[in-house]
């Protein structure tokens, strides 16, 4: 496919979704600057299920709290797999099967800090890890990020990962794209707390260690900060882009289809590769 212009977009990325995945796929694209515009938008507000895109404002979160000194997150705190439902504080807990960070799961019984936690949560996607950070942050903290981003009704976050009970009773992590771009966007404006904390956050960003989406369709080398979120039939990427040359750009991906995992991931990457290639200069 030729490179496109910003206005050819929205005809190349119908074109590659339809080709990969169908008319009934649900791709939503947001891309622009940090903190600002959009220049290509497909689908933005479209509700996704989050998956582990819900991370993404837990870790601004925590820091947040770190900043106002609510939180150490220093602080060592026990490792366990007993967890509260958001919905009626009943107990759940979670299968190491389903997790990608066996680290956490082996300090079971002992204890690890919250900033190791929260590194985890992102980097590895750690579901042990994230409902242990969520413990000390709490949801309300995660609500007031997306507030303070600017995000819309259409997301929420009111639970764990791993919570049945909750989702059961209609208590699911919904996002948009549109709305996970606020929020990193935030971050890279350092709009959404301090400077030096923006700037710890998406340090941490960019030692994501799962690359197959956003960051597989950008040239080798290319700075990325992201968080992924998958499960079946769902895979999303939201990135901060920090090209050699030229100016910075946020792109969300959210992607809900019958698919393949390495099938959505691959119209991701491709979705990205083409916004990389139409980008403003």
């Amino acid at each position: 496919m030729p490179s496109p212009p910003v206005a050819d977009l929205p005809v190349a990325v119908r074109a590659l979704v339809g080709t990969r995945l169908g008319d009934t796929a649900r791709v939503s694209v947001w891309a622009g600057e940090p903190g600002g515009a959009a220049w290509f938008t497909r689908e933005p507000d479209a509700q996704h299920y989050a998956a582990s895109t819900m991370k993404l404002p837990l870790l601004v979160a925590a820091y947040r709290r770190a900043e106002r000194g609510e939180l150490d997150l220093d602080r060592p705190v026990p490792v366990h797999n007993a967890h509260r439902s958001a919905y009626d504080g009943s107990v759940f807990s979670l299968e190491q099967d389903d997790d990608q960070d066996d680290e956490t799961w082996d300090r079971l019984g002992s204890e690890v800090d919250l900033r190791t936690l929260a590194r985890h949560a992102v980097v590895r996607s750690g579901n042990l890890a994230t409902d242990l950070l969520l413990e000390h942050v709490g949801t309300p903290e995660v609500a007031a990020v997306l507030r303070d981003a600017g995000c819309s009704a259409a997301t929420v976050l009111p639970r764990g990962i791993g919570d049945a009970v909750a989702r059961e009773h209609r208590l699911d992590n919904l996002v948009t794209a549109a709305d996970l771009a606020r929020v990193i966007g935030g971050v890279a404006a350092r709009t959404l707390a301090r400077a030096d904390t923006c700037e710890a956050v998406e340090a941490v960003l960019a030692r994501q260690e799962h690359r197959e989406q956003v960051p597989a369709g950008l040239p080798e080398g290319t700075y990325v900060a992201n968080k992924t979120g998958w499960v079946d039939g769902v895979a999303h990427d939201v990135a901060l882009v920090r090209p050699d040359h030229g100016p910075p750009y946020v792109l969300a991906v959210c992607t809900t289809a019958e698919a393949d995992e390495q099938t959505l991931y691959a119209v991701n990457a491709a979705v990205s590769r083409a916004v990389w290639e139409a980008r403003p200069a």
